[in-house]
């Protein structure tokens, strides 16, 4: 007899992946599997993506629908109600309301033949699933993980190994928590979400390094993306390959954003007081960045964290960069969908 798998499907603003784990909670493979979501083409497109790429997925790795046996689906928050989408900063306005579970529930039971149990989260919680599962071992410490990348992932794992949801499903939409601008000694850039106090996911990601990289244009006039007749999305996409060579300008910009999400680390820290801390998302992904700039991020998020915390938290607390990579959140979905099987 075969063995069961589940499914878990990462929803990003720009791009989807999807991996697996068996019924016994180990990684189907660490391959990435990555497709365009497609979200600029509506609803129905990311739902036709995300079933091309689990069908993909299979074939691949020798699977068939009739070993799955639930699903998971990460996707950006916050929501109206499970598995019902809010409006979020990081989609299209469309897909405000839009009954993400029941639209995907009906393709998984098309696809698979039989209705398919489905779990639907926030994509930043479910990589702090996977992450968490990997870095505590077989200690039982709760685990704080932020993972910079289109937007700002956030999560907070307690001793059972799932993460902190909340009464209304928002629990630990960190992002749109307001930065400490007089620290950082910048102005309240406006947020895809609609507030205007600086939230903190325009300091840490790609979201806001239009502005970053304006305000250090004015510092280097002469470099060449001032001269770059590039987008200037595409020339936001070069900052992390420039800072890998050394660039001034890039290094800087991301010397900032370490320096922003280690102290997000210290006020979190005040009211969680995790045991472990994992920065991930793509800055933390091996197959993107070299080991010198993963170290110095970290470092740097580390020393702007530890003069905020209490004494016994710098003594104990661990801040360490993720291990899995892009592949953390649908890994974190299939764990949670794993678990949800369990219980039923």
């Amino acid at each position: 007899m075969k063995p069961d798998v589940f499914i878990g499907t990462d929803s990003g603003a720009t791009t989807s992946k999807v991996g697996a784990v068996w019924e016994d909670g180990r990684t189907v493979s660490t391959k990435l599997l990555q497709k365009p979501t497609n979200s600029q083409h509506g609803p129905a497109a990311v739902i036709e993506g995300w079933m091309s790429a689990v069908d993909e997925y299979l074939q691949k790795n020798g699977l068939n629908w009739q070993q799955v046996k639930g699903v998971g689906l990460a996707i950006p928050g916050p929501f109206m109600r499970y598995g019902v989408l809010d409006r979020s900063a990081n989609l299209p306005a469309s897909f405000a309301g839009w009954d993400v579970h029941s639209a995907y529930s009906e393709a998984l039971t098309k696809h698979a033949g039989r209705p398919l149990p489905l779990i639907v989260g926030n994509d930043g919680k479910y990589g702090g699933v996977a992450e968490a599962q990997y870095a505590r071992g077989n200690s039982r410490v709760s685990v704080l993980l932020l993972a910079p990348g289109s937007g700002l992932g956030s999560a907070f794992i307690d001793q059972s190994g799932l993460p902190l949801e909340g009464d209304t499903l928002a629990g630990m939409e960190t992002a749109h928590m307001p930065a400490p601008l007089h620290l950082l000694g910048t102005k309240p850039y406006p947020c895809g979400c609609g507030k205007d106090w600086g939230c903190i996911e325009v300091y840490t990601t790609m979201s806001g390094l239009p502005y970053l990289l304006a305000e250090k244009l004015v510092k280097y006039p002469k470099h060449e993306l001032a001269r770059s007749t590039a987008s200037a999305r595409e020339k936001v996409l070069s900052l992390r390959g420039l800072a890998q060579k050394n660039d001034p300008l890039a290094v800087e910009i991301f010397d900032f954003q370490a320096r922003a999400l280690g102290l997000h680390v210290a006020n979190l820290s005040m009211a969680l007081d995790p045991g472990m801390v994992i920065i991930g998302g793509g800055l933390m992904d091996p197959e993107s960045t070299t080991v010198e700039f993963r170290e110095r991020y970290v470092r740097i998020a580390r020393e702007a964290a530890m003069p905020y915390l209490w004494p016994a938290q710098r003594n104990q607390i661990k801040i360490v960069p993720a291990v899995l990579g892009e592949l953390s959140q649908a890994i974190g979905a299939a764990l949670v969908a794993l678990h949800q099987g369990r219980v039923a």
